[in-house]
């Protein structure tokens, strides 16, 4: 299994990596659509949809992208719609979550799929804009994602169960807790506030997301900070959600060692949107 995983990983490295730090946008958007599209091939999965359907609506969802890309829309300012699906992130993803595993399986299931398509949808938007605005701003969202994950994953590991005797979502992921979460948003805040420097002095012509917010002041960027870490956690609990209500593990075996490709964006999904909302609204200020 480690072997796999290591090998799955700089296989995605190698393609990824190139395309990230090509001069112009194209090759990156053109390699997320590809991620999306099979990220909403495993949704239709996930929610009960059979091989010939799941694949039509990957297609679909292809081609609600390039018709975005089509009209112009990476390069437009999106403030309303960023806004909008922001707040729908905050407020629907914490109603689902408080709902629990029983209660996604009641909402309708053509409902289910599209929302989720329109998440992903809306994430290789956000992801798209990000790569135009430029690398170090889209750097700076991915390794947020990272970075949580991983400090969460040691914190966990290392405190979990010290501070709090219960557990963060035990009927979603049993896993997962709350020193985890803490752990998660203390690397996302040291990261923010080293990266924010960073920019100041090395003279960047493209700010990143820490940047962008911090010119308003330390205390903004720390809350920033703060709020996006739980949400890269709330996008990984919804998937979980998903899956434990499809009685599945991984939502596909596309990628070997690691599961699918909505294990590997799951916490992307609201962090994409609520970055682009707040580039959008401060960028205005």
């Amino acid at each position: 299994m480690l072997k796999q995983r290591v090998i799955t990983a700089l296989v995605l490295l190698l393609i990824l990596l190139p395309a990230l730090f090509y001069p112009s946008p194209e090759p990156f958007c053109v390699i997320a659509l590809i991620l999306i599209a099979a990220g909403t091939w495993e949704w239709a999965r996930l929610n009960g949809y059979g091989q010939l359907p799941s694949v039509l609506v990957g297609l679909a969802c292809v081609a609600a992208c390039a018709m975005a890309w089509w009209f112009g829309l990476l390069e437009r300012q999106l403030t309303l719609l960023w806004v909008l699906a922001g707040s729908a992130w905050v407020l629907v993803g914490a109603w689902l979550l408080r709902a629990g595993v029983s209660a996604w399986s009641v909402h309708p299931r053509l409902l289910r799929l599209t929302g989720g398509v329109f998440a992903l949808w809306l994430a290789w938007l956000a992801v798209a804009q990000s790569r135009v605005i430029g690398i170090n701003f889209l750097l700076s969202i991915l390794v947020l994602v990272w970075v949580a994950d991983i400090f969460a994953y040691f914190a966990g590991r290392a405190l979990g169960g010290r501070f709090s005797k219960s557990k963060l979502a035990p009927s979603i992921s049993p896993g997962k807790s709350w020193e985890g979460v803490w752990g998660g948003m203390a690397g996302v805040v040291a990261v923010a506030f080293v990266w924010r420097w960073a920019d100041a002095a090395w003279g960047w012509t493209v700010p990143s997301l820490y940047s962008q917010v911090g010119k308003n002041g330390g205390w903004l960027l720390l809350i920033a900070a703060v709020f996006m870490a739980a949400m890269s956690v709330v996008g990984d609990l919804f998937e979980s959600l998903v899956k434990r209500s499809a009685g599945v593990k991984d939502s596909s075996a596309l990628l070997p060692g690691h599961g699918g490709v909505l294990d590997r964006v799951d916490a992307l999904l609201p962090t994409l949107p609520l970055a682009m909302m707040l580039y959008s609204v401060f960028k205005l200020q």
